[in-house]
Formats: C-alpha cells, sequence, structure tokens
C-alpha cells in the first residue's frame, strides 16, 4: 500500500483543499491518502464521501487533525494511523 502524504498544518487556504483534490485524483485500488492538518477539513471529507471514498478523520490532540482516505474499501484506515 502506497501512502500519499500531505502535511497542511502551515497551508493557508485554499491551498490544502486544492493539494488533497490533486491526490485525491491519483488515488487507486493500491494507494491512499494521509493529510495531516490543524481543523477537520469538513469540505474535502464531504467530497471524498460524494465519490464513495473511504473516509477517517480524528483529531489526536487540539489543532493536530489526521485525515485517511482511500478508494479500497477494504483497506482497514484505522491501521494506518500514525501518532505524531
Amino acid at each position: 500500500m502506497k501512502k500519499l502524504f500531505l502535511d497542511a498544518r502551515n497551508l493557508e487556504h485554499p491551498k490544502p483543499l486544492e493539494e488533497a483534490i490533486r491526490a485525491l485524483r491519483e488515488l487507486d485500488e493500491e494507494n491512499y491518502f494521509y493529510m495531516i492538518h490543524r481543523k477537520n477539513p469538513i469540505p474535502l471529507i464531504s467530497l471524498a464521501d460524494g465519490q464513495n471514498f473511504q473516509q477517517l478523520s480524528f483529531e489526536q490532540q487540539e489543532g493536530l487533525w489526521h485525515i485517511l482516505i482511500s478508494k479500497n474499501q477494504d483497506i482497514e484506515l484505522e491501521h494506518l494511523i500514525e501518532k505524531i
């Protein structure tokens, strides 16, 4: 499984969403998108849901969100979470 990674904590709007959308276009059954952000990117989550991607987002601590998105519905995203 290949990870497409984006650390968006220091990027200003709308750059995180633009970069995330670019990564989603590259997703296939063999990779997944992993983003770290300072907030929960609701528009990205909605977009992923609308395209039937599997997604997981959670806040590890205040201001540190992990967002994982996969086209492959069989991947257990919880197992791919990295602690920072």
